[in-house]
């Protein structure tokens, strides 16, 4: 295959419709519009999601859904993952640069979930009951 053999797929190309043409052209008189009514006038405007006076689509259906403002800056870290920090003393910029939280997070939680075999030290990090569980018998504490 060569650039100057490039050309689109057949079909893909449509002529542009020349409406207003006669009744022989398919497309004459009302030329598609319809009859009457705003949207066959000329400069007919009406804004997307109008459906002309009725309560549009967007506002009759129901609002779902909560997105929570200070999720960003909270974060949950798994047990396992605790093996990742290289630091003996584990608080919340060893976990930023360890890439476990992300940068934004003002406070995290260590779950249960998965193992520690290491000793560590938690400082300013909260955990649940499960975790500290798993923390104490690793051989590691929880400083609050």
């Amino acid at each position: 295959m060569r650039l100057n053999t490039l050309k689109p797929a057949r079909g893909a190309k449509r002529r542009r419709l020349r409406v207003g043409r006669g009744a022989s052209a398919g497309q004459g008189k009302t030329c598609g519009r319809g009859v009457k009514g705003q949207r066959a006038r000329k400069g007919g405007y009406h804004k997307v999601g109008f459906e002309g006076g009725q309560m549009p689509i967007q506002r009759r259906m129901p609002k779902v859904g909560f997105r929570s403002k200070i999720q960003p800056t909270r974060a949950e870290v798994r047990l396992h993952e605790l093996a990742r920090v290289e630091a003996e003393v584990i608080d919340l910029q060893a976990l930023k640069d360890a890439g476990i939280v992300p940068l934004p997070t003002e406070r995290a939680k260590v779950v249960l979930s998965g193992e520690l075999k290491k000793a560590v030290t938690l400082k300013g990090i909260a955990a649940t009951r499960g975790a500290l569980a798993a923390i104490t018998a690793a051989g590691g504490k929880v400083d609050a």
